[in-house]
């Protein structure tokens, strides 16, 4: 699978982790996938839509045009309407920010939401002496961002935080800026981190490299 991040930067992300890590004795994982779940009702969706505005159109004209209709324009008419909605599923499967089009903002949350709580599960990073692991996951084709933090860290990264560290993500995701918004994501951690109940570094627990998966 090709890497979402070059080399240098993912080496450089696993510096700051580690650094980060011995600083506040949170162990931290960054994880990007690039899509949560295959999705098979976008397809279906791009060319019902496809179908039916093309049937509208074409069905309008032939209103107009009543006395011109022969059997070659009626045939010509349905092959238009069905070739403009396999036009729109080609488009879906070739063009990530078309496809989102057909996404639900909704559905989109809840994939990546249960993608990061079964890596949390499958990494047991609930596992930690202190109960101080941080995962930050980003899903790539929806564009989103889950936090989840175990028991021992919460006090410092309450709901409220975690949603500003998301929305300072977003808009570099929206850019394709992952190497940023990752970067973004360690400069929150280590601000809010900070803290005399933070913890003492210990064994480092978990690894620091970037887990990056093509998802489902």
């Amino acid at each position: 699978m090709k890497s979402s991040l070059p080399g240098n930067v993912s080496d450089h992300l696993q510096h700051r982790i580690s650094k980060i890590e011995t600083m506040t004795g949170s162990e931290i994982i960054l994880s990007t996938v690039r899509r949560s779940d295959s999705y098979p009702e976008i397809p279906w969706k791009a060319f019902a839509i496809g179908v039916s505005v093309t049937g509208f159109a074409v069905f309008i004209a032939d209103i107009l045009l009543m006395k011109w209709i022969t059997q070659g324009i009626i045939l010509l008419s349905f092959v238009t309407t069905l070739a403009s909605g396999l036009l729109l599923v080609l488009l879906t499967m070739l063009l990530p920010g078309f496809a989102r089009l057909f996404l639900m903002k909704g559905r989109a949350e809840c994939e990546v939401r249960q993608y990061a709580e079964s890596l949390f599960l499958s990494k047991e990073m609930f596992l930690t002496r202190e109960r101080k692991g941080i995962l930050v996951l980003v899903s790539i084709f929806e564009q989103k961002v889950v936090l989840l933090v175990d028991v021992g860290i919460r006090p410092l990264l309450a709901a409220p935080v975690m949603k500003e560290i998301i929305a300072r993500m977003t808009p570099l995701l929206a850019r394709k800026d992952l190497p940023g918004a990752l970067e973004i994501a360690l400069d929150e951690l280590s601000l809010r981190l900070k803290s005399p109940t933070a913890g003492k570094a210990g064994l480092n627990e978990l690894p620091d490299e970037i887990i990056e998966n093509q998802g489902i």
